[in-house]
């Protein structure tokens, strides 16, 4: 739900209700792949791509998708306030997972993150069906 005294958003809720029941907590999900290789050295959409396949996979191991996902944080390694609402806008616009960033959603702009080359994580909590 967002207020109308609250600044309009690029689509997210200032505010996510869940009713009592059980939630699922991810991990921050990183663009590597099974044999934990960073994708993508140099390429933020290529990064997106598979942070977002991960997510899609964590979420699916717990029984829930992208519409299950109530709340959402997207680091984006960038001073650039561009660049860091451009990677939020392909997440929320252009992904599978999109559905999970029309809940309550947070973008920050970071120095560095964990793998080198890294240059997105995203952070997901869930409501399990």
């Amino acid at each position: 739900m967002s207020d109308t005294e609250l600044h309009p958003t690029g689509g997210y809720e200032h505010v996510t209700v869940v009713e009592a029941g059980r939630l699922a907590m991810l991990a921050g999900q990183c663009p590597v792949d099974a044999d934990q290789q960073v994708v993508g050295i140099g390429d933020l959409d290529a990064q997106i791509d598979q942070t977002a396949a991960n997510c899609l996979a964590a979420l699916a191991s717990v029984g829930a998708g992208a519409d299950d996902v109530v709340r959402s944080v997207v680091y984006v390694v960038s001073a650039d306030s561009a660049v860091v609402g451009a990677a939020w806008h392909r997440f929320a616009e252009q992904s599978e997972l999109a559905p999970a960033f029309k809940a309550a959603s947070t973008v920050v702009g970071v120095t560095a993150l964990g793998y080198p080359g890294q240059l997105v994580e995203v952070d997901l909590t869930a409501r399990l069906p």
